[in-house]
């Protein structure tokens, strides 16, 4: 059979464009490496828990068609992501808001900690900020610095602040309320019984093959399809003939343990750099869980390497430039769409992937 277009990739950018497709009469083909559908959204059932097996995913948007379509496939709960920093022995709530600030200096209006972070600010006379460094002193002052990013950011980018560029935080997201909600997006929730469901309700009737990789499959097969949707690494399509584009990626140590609540939040970041993991996610909490036992999952931010799973493009100038060559390629393939995370070389928010999607189908069907 010959297929209207080959799909690489089940993940969220690849399934909704298949279901699409689907629904309009094309034939599709998905195929994934992996054993299983969904991508980095797949959810593991463990005791009866489910766990985000790539960590954590909380869906947030503002935009009500992407928040409609979704809602399609699965019912969500009103989870607010509220996650709480560990510095040594002290404990604050992200995002900064006044329940942080009150916490660091035992203040309690706006005005006197809207003083306080001005007056460390102006300590620095920062002009054009050189690096993340500065740029964080420059907008936040030494405490929030210090206890709040500094550590955290140099697990996070395996380098210290001084030598990453400035424009990774190009600002500081300041809440002068007593609100602890993370997001600012209109709707928010976690879908009940995970977004593993939803992908199977995205590729009803598409035919899907897993344990399959593609530059094997289309040795074999090089006429499967009339076009092909991208969703892998696109330095690797081309042989990495550019060069080899850099990743970040997140180890994960999942554990069971025999209790019912072991620390109350679903996402408690450890910001002390003396501390090898960057946060515990306790999976429990995402669906307000009430099993006798519980899962959590460590993450530690690492280098990419060949053969680990990338997570995060480091979009640096170089990195920027880099990609921008191998889009100039991209650009020659007819018949071949790139899109999503890796075919993009771009972090996507869950909603940001579904909308380039519905843009793509716009554009194709």
């Amino acid at each position: 059979m010959i297929y209207d277009y080959l799909i690489v990739g089940s993940g969220l950018f690849g399934a909704v464009f298949a279901h699409e497709a689907h629904k309009v009469g094309k034939k599709c083909l998905v195929i994934d490496k992996s054993d299983h559908i969904a991508g980095n959204v797949y959810c593991e059932k463990i005791e009866g828990i489910n766990v985000h097996k790539y960590g954590a995913h909380i869906f947030h948007t503002s935009n009500k068609d992407v928040w409609d379509y979704i809602n399609q496939f699965a019912e969500f709960n009103n989870y607010i992501n509220s996650p709480v920093a560990i510095y040594k022995d002290e404990l604050y709530n992200l995002p900064f808001n006044m329940n942080t600030f009150s916490k660091m200096w035992g203040i309690k209006t706006p005005a006197e900690a809207k003083e306080i972070i001005e007056k460390q600010r102006s300590e620095y006379k920062i002009g054009e900020p050189k690096n993340l460094e500065e740029q964080a002193l420059s907008l936040a002052g030494k405490d929030v610095y210090e206890k709040l990013i500094k550590g955290y950011t140099q697990k996070q980018w395996g380098r210290p602040c001084t030598d990453l560029p400035s424009f990774i935080i190009k600002r500081l997201p300041f809440r002068f309320t007593f609100n602890n909600n993370y997001f600012n997006d209109r709707y928010q929730g976690i879908p009940i019984g995970g977004y593993t469901k939803i992908v199977e309700k995205l590729l009803d009737g598409v035919d899907v093959s897993l344990n399959t990789d593609y530059y094997d499959f289309i040795k074999i097969n090089p006429n499967i399809a009339r076009k092909t949707v991208f969703t892998g690494m696109i330095d690797e399509f081309f042989g990495y003939k550019l060069g080899t584009l850099e990743y970040r990626t997140v180890r994960f140590e999942t554990e069971i343990l025999e209790c019912d609540n072991y620390q109350g939040n679903a996402v408690v970041n450890y910001t002390d750099y003396e501390v090898p993991y960057t946060r515990i996610i306790e999976h429990k909490h995402f669906e307000f869980g009430n099993q006798e036992k519980t899962v959590i999952s460590r993450e530690y931010s690492t280098e990419w390497t060949p053969g680990m799973e990338p997570y995060y493009p480091v979009n640096d100038e170089k990195n920027t430039h880099l990609y921008s060559r191998y889009k100039e390629l991209a650009e020659q393939e007819k018949n071949i769409i790139f899109g999503g995370r890796l075919g993009q070389y771009k972090y996507y928010d869950m909603d940001k992937v579904i909308e380039a999607a519905l843009h793509l189908v716009s554009e194709e069907l």
